[in-house]
C-alpha cells in the first residue's frame, strides 16, 4: 500500500485527526496554505471522484461544514482536485478545506472566465444531459 492518505487511515503514519468515522477522515494538513488547513478525505480509496461509491461520499459535506465551522473560519475555500492538470498530488481524493483569512493567505487562484457561444453552451448541455 503505497498511498500516503491510505496509511494515514491505517494509523501507519500519525495525523491531527480532527474528525473520524466508518466513511470519512479529517485531519489537519502538514503543508497547510493557512492556518486551519485541513483534509477530508472518504477512507474508501479512489483516485477520482468519479472512482468512489455514492455512499462512501454521503459524509464529505457534513464533515467539511462542521471542520469550517469549529475552525472559525469566516472565508474559506473548499477545494477537490481530479488528475495531475488539476493540480492533484496525491491519488486517493480528498476535499481541503483552507481558511482564507486574508488576500495574502489561503486559495490563491485566477478565474480566466471566457465569452460564451450560446449555440455551442446549448449543444453541450444536451450532450451532459442525455447522460444524467
Amino acid at each position: 500500500m503505497a498511498c500516503i492518505f491510505c496509511k494515514i487511515i491505517k494509523g501507519d503514519i500519525p495525523a491531527f485527526k480532527l474528525f473520524e468515522s466508518d466513511r470519512v477522515l479529517a485531519f489537519l494538513d502538514i503543508q497547510p496554505l493557512s492556518y486551519g488547513h485541513a483534509l477530508i478525505i472518504p477512507k474508501h480509496h479512489g483516485e477520482k471522484l468519479t472512482d468512489i461509491p455514492d455512499e462512501a461520499l454521503s459524509e464529505i459535506l457534513p464533515v467539511a461544514k462542521k471542520v469550517a465551522t469549529a475552525s472559525g473560519a469566516e472565508q474559506y475555500n473548499l477545494l477537490q482536485n481530479n488528475g495531475r492538470l488539476a493540480h492533484q498530488v496525491v491519488d486517493h481524493v480528498h476535499f481541503h478545506m483552507i481558511p482564507k483569512p486574508t488576500s495574502e493567505e489561503g486559495l490563491g487562484i485566477s478565474w480566466p472566465a471566457k465569452e460564451t457561444d450560446m449555440d455551442k453552451l446549448k449543444a453541450l448541455f444536451n450532450e451532459i444531459k442525455a447522460k444524467m
